[in-house]
């Protein structure tokens, strides 16, 4: 198809070409004969319905018409929303981003349809179809950038959240960018984003960011209390994800994850009691589905800090429950191996015990857990960390430079620079007892991290 074919004109080539009269393609497509010569005369233009059917009846691939279509309808002439919506649809549905792209590019100029390509991006998102939905968001907020208006912070709360991944320096961008519009969301909305702006942070171990977004988090949850209160009687639409109550026992579990980051964990028992046993005024279904699972998060905590000060005998009802609850059983083992290594203590049963989960792990890294992507992969990295250091000091030198080398192309991969300074640095401590094969395949993913740096690190500069 040439760049300078209209589509009318490929449909007539094609109808001469076969050999079929107008009626007949007519039948096969399953567009009315005079519908189809209005459109071969352009004295109508293609709908969006119409050209599939075309398309279907050419024997072409779904969509096979979208570009030009594209280029006829939006670009080379003023677009209708009645038109441009289902071709917009459509093309979210084929994966057509670069049709979309160039289609909203061209159609900004005209701000009448701001609103329309905001709802439709809602509608997209709903979908699942994220990518479109993404490009329609950063075309709105890219028009409203020099308002105030609560739907260009929606816009960029919409972007963050589709940002995030295993990429940590994208994820601390994305943060970075999207903090400064919470403000401008409503009150309720601003919950969610804290919550989920915190959570992006635990996954980075911005450990002071957490605490302080938690205390904000908190003190907003007992404003919107206190003006509920207030307004006893009046009947009030939900805007937050989640009842209120939630966000408040979701700030203090931030607040005790922080001080056990930090070692403090008495600090850590302390806020974790306080959402151990939430009592609330005549709770819902969905009240008591939230209220069992911070009971349970407050059941593993206790015993996790228990552990980390060095409480030997709490380490039995820890592995129970982190055995019995799949969500939470890569962090558990992550916190038992820091304890081991911190206490020198000898958790050969626990490694035997999660055998099989761990050989799961290693061949399958899209384990069954709850938590977000950004903190499950920060997990996942550093549970290979603390197996390989504990390995390594017990002698276990191939199965713990096995463990090194899981957790440093995993590290790479998520761009936890860190974690590959440590990987880097444990590997230099032991390294005169790698084997060859171990040395090379070291080399091999230090080389992986030297092209992502471009020169602009001296890691392993002495490895390799």
């Amino acid at each position: 198809m040439e760049p300078t074919t209209t589509i009318r004109s490929y449909i007539e080539d094609y109808i001469r070409k076969q050999g079929y009269t107008l009626q007949y393609f007519a039948d096969i497509s399953g567009v009315n004969a005079g519908t189809l010569s209005a459109i071969i005369k352009g004295t109508r233009p293609i709908a969006m319905a119409q050209l599939d059917l075309i398309t279907q009846g050419m024997k072409l691939e779904e969509g096979y018409f979208y570009e030009i279509y594209g280029a006829e309808c939006f670009v080379e002439s003023a677009p209708h929303w009645r038109r441009l919506e289902p071709f917009l649809q459509r093309c979210a549905e084929l994966d057509k981003l670069e049709c979309i792209q160039r289609v909203i590019q061209e159609v900004t100029d005209d701000r009448s349809y701001i609103s329309e390509l905001f709802e439709l991006a809602e509608g997209m998102l709903e979908r699942g179809q994220k990518k479109a939905a993404r490009m329609l968001y950063e075309c709105v907020a890219e028009c409203e950038k020099y308002q105030h208006s609560e739907r260009l912070a929606l816009c960029q709360y919409r972007i963050f959240t589709l940002s995030l991944g295993q990429d940590q320096h994208e994820n601390l961008r994305a943060a970075v960018h999207f903090e400064p519009y919470i403000n401008r969301l409503d009150e309720e909305r601003q919950l969610d984003a804290i919550r989920e702006l915190a959570n992006t942070y635990n996954g980075l171990c911005h450990w002071d960011k957490v605490f302080q977004l938690a205390d904000e988090l908190l003190q907003r949850v007992k404003f919107l209390e206190q003006y509920k209160n207030k307004k006893k009687g009046l009947e009030f639409i939900r805007a937050s994800k989640h009842p209120l109550f939630t966000y408040k026992f979701y700030a203090y579990l931030l607040t005790a994850t922080v001080w056990g980051e930090r070692k403090e964990y008495e600090k850590a028992l302390e806020y974790t009691s306080y959402y151990s046993n939430i009592v609330i005024e005549d709770p819902t279904s969905e009240d008591q589905l939230f209220i069992k699972r911070f009971k349970d998060w407050a059941e593993v905590n206790t015993y996790l800090y228990k552990l980390m000060t060095g409480d030997y005998d709490s380490l039995n009802s820890y592995l129970d429950f982190i055995e019995d609850n799949d969500n939470e059983t890569l962090l558990g083992l992550v916190k038992v191996m820091e304890a081991a290594n911190l206490y020198q203590l000898n958790v050969d049963h626990v490694l035997k015990r999660f055998e099989l989960f761990i050989h799961m792990l290693l061949n399958d890294r899209n384990h069954q857990s709850s938590y977000i992507t950004q903190i499950k992969d920060d997990r996942y990295t550093k549970f290979w960390a603390e197996l390989a250091f504990y390995q390594l000091s017990k002698e276990r030198y191939h199965e713990g430079f096995m463990n090194l080398l899981t957790c440093l192309s995993s590290a790479h991969k998520i761009k936890d620079d860190s974690t590959i300074i440590y990987c880097v640095s444990l590997f230099e401590e032991y390294r005169t007892q790698a084997s060859d094969s171990i040395e090379s395949q070291y080399k091999s993913i230090i080389k992986e991290v030297y092209g992502r740096y471009e020169k602009k690190s001296n890691i392993g500069i002495n490895a390799v």
